[in-house]
């Protein structure tokens, strides 16, 4: 855990314990907003950030340091690079078959604009979503090195320690 959390996270049982309770239907309520999105008001963009707040909620309930131990920075680059990925697969598919990027009628499958829209919201756009919540709340939540202060041609962090 670091200094920073160990001055901020205060543990309570009532917010761990509603987090517990609360997680299952919100990340239940994510995957619905993202998988009706083709055909209902949602989509990948909002399914993926509902989705991302379950991680963001668990952090805020178990401590952040916790958190980013329990889900590994791999998995949330992956989330992204997956996401982009199957983004752009999709769209290549098209082209390759001799139409335009996302020309979702020219896919090699079954009603190919449904499944498409669906695939580019689904594996695409709500995997980077959730994933760029995710990593947005780990980078804020490790704070920024603002007491460096510059001397000369070395750095002096207020804390005492020097850098170059």
């Amino acid at each position: 855990m670091s200094r920073n959390d160990e001055e901020t996270y205060v543990e309570s049982q009532v917010i761990m314990s509603t987090v517990k309770i609360v997680t299952p239907f919100v990340l239940t309520y994510g995957l619905f907003i993202t998988f009706h999105g083709a055909d209902a008001p949602g989509g990948g963009f909002q399914g993926g950030a509902v989705i991302g707040t379950v991680i963001l909620m668990i952090a805020f309930a178990f401590g952040i340091e916790p958190t980013r131990q329990w889900l590994d920075n791999r998995v949330v680059v992956g989330l992204i690079a997956g996401g982009v990925a199957a983004f752009g697969l999709i769209g290549l598919v098209s082209m390759a078959r001799g139409g335009a990027f996302l020309e979702y009628r020219l896919l090699p499958i079954h009603h190919p604009v449904k499944y498409g829209i669906e695939g580019v919201e689904i594996l695409g756009i709500a995997a980077i979503v959730s994933g760029a919540v995710i990593a947005l709340f780990f980078v804020m939540g490790a704070g920024f090195a603002t007491s460096a202060i510059v001397e000369g041609d070395s750095e002096t962090a207020v804390d005492g320690g020097e850098r170059e």
